[in-house]
């Protein structure tokens, strides 16, 4: 009984121990998440965003803005927001309610 409990501890472990070897890091994942639903991005520019609740964001990263860029053409912006007088805040523009 004692050998048959060890060897299966010892089976066990050694799947735990393979699992792990296989999986990729976290730091080898590439996903750029994005959030564009409530909540999520208002405005894009090339600098950062404006969120729906009226916060500026930078963007993480330059995959992150392209994403943002080609999944939203409608609402990025190819400038600076600061470039306008609202700072690229567009209050008549609330496309996320709709």
């Amino acid at each position: 009984m004692k050998k048959s409990l060890t060897a299966a501890c010892a089976a066990l472990a050694i799947v735990a121990c393979g699992s792990l070897a296989i999986s990729p890091p976290a730091s080898a994942q590439s996903s750029v998440t994005v959030q564009t639903g409530p909540g999520g991005i208002a405005f894009g520019y090339t600098d950062g965003y404006w969120d729906q609740g009226h916060q500026w964001h930078a963007w993480q990263n330059a995959q992150e803005a392209a994403r943002y860029r080609d999944e939203h053409k409608d609402h990025y912006y190819a400038w600076k927001h600061d470039r306008d007088a609202d700072k690229g805040w567009r209050e008549r523009d609330t496309w996320w309610h709709h």
